[in-house]
């Protein structure tokens, strides 16, 4: 059942500040980010520690939010740090206060 966190995202992952950079997209990004920062599957993001969520852009489209995405993992990775220094100069993890941690009604994302 959709929430209201549901919705069509191109974004990056990172390791922390100006480390390794993963780039993906989901219709649901609220779960995606759960289950990076929880290494639910094997693959680059588990791999290299990329849990913090630095940049997201909302798309109508998953068409466009493809398009998006490999056009963005074209970019040089100097081009992909401005993106995200633009947007997140403190590279702050943007969806840290998106699941609670002391609620025992609460279930994570599928």
């Amino acid at each position: 059942m959709p929430t209201h966190r549901t919705f069509i995202a191109t974004y990056i992952m990172a390791s922390g500040r100006n480390g390794t950079l993963y780039v993906g997209m989901s219709s649901d990004l609220h779960a995606r980010v759960w289950q990076h920062r929880n290494g639910t599957f094997d693959g680059f993001t588990d791999q290299y520690g990329c849990k913090r969520l630095v940049w997201f852009e909302r798309h109508q489209w998953v068409v466009k939010a493809i398009r998006r995405e490999k056009r963005l993992k074209k970019w040089l990775r100097d081009w992909k740090l401005a993106l995200i220094e633009r947007e997140n100069p403190e590279w702050r993890d943007l969806a840290a206060d998106w699941y609670p941690t002391n609620d025992p009604d609460w279930t994570p994302p599928v």
